[in-house]
């Protein structure tokens, strides 16, 4: 079978930079929008849903609804990747899936914010909305499994050696990072429109426009590459629970899939976080968090031509832990931010600098962690179940992203002065310096679980086993 080229892995690449902007704007636009401080009820923000923790005290409707799309996706990642790894699909197991996934899947992060009531204390209006957030996010997530699943499945299938597998996961760390800076743009553009069309649609506006792009971005590889060109793989025998039996049997994968749920805990604390730190901590225009965010990426894409090198030299397990530890560092930063005279710029650059090499290291190599486990386990097994390897990894990204929204939405109010069902529950200096605390430690407890990873057994099952071709 071909190998693929440096432009093919390249356009493969453009996909992540289509879902990672549509998860982008879930992750850093669905508290904000759905839960406005009081700064931006006063420039024209609309309460959709009754604010508050009002579910037995601690809970917040949003991070009810948010841990509650998790329970779905407990079902549809593990099915998804059992009917990619069996598809008999003549175009491919994955492609197929891709390009069913990519325009509804833009459309449902549109729609999820235009919840149809305009005020949440008038009439049914609180639960009319409730139930419209409710189904479109249940909907984000099953579109965004169909397209993602099988994508991430293309990683291990697609880089036929250890130098193909890097180059692909560094060039998806890219896309990543741009498609998540993409998501912060409203932040610049939502201000110049809000005047002529108001505070709720200046935002949809910038929606609608990246979610045409991100949809380009994911249909470009679905039409430009064919699947059966490079993968020659027949598809799996076994049906999906025992496929996921047999996915979760494998103790590397476990320990790996342990310190990865941190991984999702700790980055979406900070992500979602973000424009609440510049806001409130710093003391900054919201402008600043896509210049913040923006600095971020481009640094660590300065460190991405390294990571090859330094994972030839030092293996991707050591790696991994110290960007555990780089983060935690950055989150004790972030958590001194307010104290003294400690806020304004200088701790946001800071940030930004410490943030560099971690973020480079973490977008990169977990990956084709997965990579390797999975071929590992092929090789031992003779199951070609790369599907549910990547679900399973996709499924502790959006089960850390659930953790981390309930967590944020719950601890972010801390030391508040007002009542708990007021507006403005997120606003708080202190709840936040608790938010990235909360971060830190996430971060140190992933770097001790990834400790019990054995790299030199898969490894060496790969350089042992693995066909010659």
């Amino acid at each position: 079978m071909k190998r693929l080229t440096k432009k093919q892995m390249i356009i493969f690449a453009i996909g992540q930079l289509g879902w990672s902007t549509l998860s982008g704007i879930i992750g850093a636009w669905f508290v904000t929008f759905y839960l406005p401080t009081e700064g931006d009820i006063a420039v024209g923000a609309i309460q959709y849903i009754r604010p508050g923790l009002v579910i037995l005290g601690f809970l917040t409707i949003l991070g009810l609804i948010t841990a509650c799309s998790r329970l779905f996706d407990a079902i549809t990642d593990p099915l998804i990747a059992s009917m990619s790894d069996r598809s008999k699909n003549p175009k491919g197991r994955r492609i197929p899936f891709m390009r069913v996934a990519a325009i509804p899947l833009s459309i449902v992060t549109v729609l999820l914010f235009c919840a149809p009531a305009g005020n949440f204390a008038t009439g049914n209006a609180n639960v009319l909305n409730i139930i419209w957030i409710s189904v479109f996010v249940v909907l984000f997530y099953l579109f965004m499994t169909m397209y993602c699943t099988p994508y991430n499945a293309l990683i291990s299938e697609f880089g036929k050696t250890q130098d193909d597998r890097m180059f692909i996961s560094t060039s998806i760390s890219l896309t990543f990072f741009a498609g998540t800076m993409l998501a912060y743009t409203p932040f610049v553009f939502a201000g110049m429109l809000r005047g002529a069309v108001g505070f709720a649609w200046s935002y949809r506006i910038c929606f609608i426009v990246l979610a045409v792009i991100a949809c380009v971005c994911m249909l470009l590889p679905t039409f430009l590459l064919n699947e059966k060109e490079f993968v020659d793989t027949a598809p799996s025998q076994t049906d999906m629970i025992k496929s996921l039996i047999a996915t979760f049997k494998n103790r590397e994968f476990r320990v790996f899939a342990g310190s990865d749920i941190m991984y999702w805990v700790g980055l979406t604390l900070f992500q979602t976080g973000l424009p609440f730190f510049v806001k409130v901590s710093m003391g900054l225009d919201e402008s600043y968090t896509m210049i913040f965010m923006g600095g971020m990426t481009v640094l660590s894409a300065c460190f991405y031509p390294f990571v090859t090198g330094f994972v030839k030299k030092f293996g991707k397990k050591k790696l991994v832990i110290l960007a555990f530890l780089g983060l935690a560092v950055d989150y004790l930063v972030t958590a001194l931010i307010g104290i003294g005279s400690f806020k304004g710029m200088i701790p946001g650059v800071l940030i930004c600098i410490l943030a560099a090499i971690p973020m480079a290291l973490l977008g990169i190599i977990p990956q084709s962690i997965v990579a390797d486990v999975a071929e590992a386990d092929g090789i031992v097994t003779g199951e070609n179940r790369e599907g549910m390897f990547f679900a399973a990894r996709t499924f502790a990204m959006k089960w850390g992203q659930a953790l981390a929204m309930l967590i944020f939405t719950s601890l972010a109010i801390i030391g508040t002065t007002q009542n708990a069902n007021s507006n403005d529950i997120t606003a708080s200096a202190l709840g936040l310096r608790v938010v990235a605390i909360v971060a830190l430690c996430f971060c140190v407890l992933g770097a001790v679980i990834l400790a019990l990873y054995n790299e030199k057994k898969i490894m060496k099952t790969i350089d042992d086993k693995k066909p010659v071709k």
